[in-house]
């Protein structure tokens, strides 16, 4: 495993929803959040993964059409991304005023590329460049957008509703990560939706398999195309709240995945 600088150093990959993100306090609370985590495991080196604000991406695309009916794709993932640099700048701010070792990487910087024009529809990002990995080496905490890589030609593409799931696990897998954890607004999985049913049992631990199929029927906690990428590469997920007492879900290899590698050949990462 590649370390981020020093033999005792481990990488763990965070990403914090839009869900979570819900305004000046919010950012606050998760900058207080990842300061308590730097002291606690000051082994660990934090790649923070971001969604946009809540909210931030509808708003953008109201406005989007409402210069023109049908907005041209690159325009509008470029409009998109700025709600996704807005949450690094905000974050990283946060963070430099509560003294952490911080820095916010754009989407280049961060290095996730897609190798061909099809993007949106079928993407197949890899870890390119050396950028993210020296930034690691040196900060504490590394604030990085999610939902957004790179093509060849430097045009930016988003990659898909719940997209940052999407890049914090390929994220973790090109940085070899000791772990990966998807931050939301419910402690991770359970049989119904908590929002509706406050008594719905909650699920400490699930295969990729099931929560595949848990995505077919409606759940959309973790992106499918992150589910069969973690599958594909056996990375396991911690599906989790910022709140530390509640309970999180483990998604693993617990079961033989069948439908979770149906598109294996669609995720690369380079190490």
């Amino acid at each position: 495993m590649e370390r981020a600088s020093g033999s005792h150093e481990t990488i763990v990959v965070w990403k914090v929803g839009g869900s979570i993100l819900s305004g000046t306090k919010a950012y606050r609370r998760v900058a207080l959040y990842l300061k308590q985590r730097t002291k606690v495991a000051p082994e660990e080196k934090l790649v923070v993964v971001v969604s946009a604000q809540k909210n931030a991406t509808s708003v953008l695309e109201r406005r989007a059409r409402h210069i023109v009916r049908s907005p041209g794709v690159r325009a509008l993932d470029l409009l998109w991304s700025t709600g996704e640099l807005r949450s690094v700048a905000v974050l990283a701010l946060h963070l430099e005023a509560l003294s952490v070792r911080v820095v916010g990487l754009n989407v280049h910087e961060t290095g996730l590329q897609i190798a061909d024009a099809a993007g949106v529809n079928s993407p197949r990002p890899t870890l390119v460049g050396r950028s993210l990995r020296h930034a690691v080496a040196s900060h504490a905490v590394v604030i990085v957008p999610g939902f957004l890589a790179a093509r060849a030609d430097e045009a930016i593409v988003t990659l898909g509703r719940g997209g940052s799931d999407l890049t914090a696990v390929l994220l973790a897998i090109g940085l070899r990560a000791s772990r990966c954890e998807l931050l939301k607004d419910v402690p991770g999985y359970f049989e119904e939706d908590p929002h509706r049913n406050a008594c719905a049992a909650h699920l400490p631990s699930l295969g990729f398999d099931e929560a595949l199929r848990m995505a077919e029927r409606g759940c959309d906690l973790v992106q499918p195309q992150a589910l069969q990428a973690a599958a594909y590469s056996g990375l396991s997920l911690v599906v989790r709240s910022l709140d530390e007492r509640a309970p999180s879900s483990v998604i693993s290899r617990c079961a033989e995945p069948s439908s979770a590698v149906s598109d294996q050949e669609q995720f690369t990462a380079e190490a």
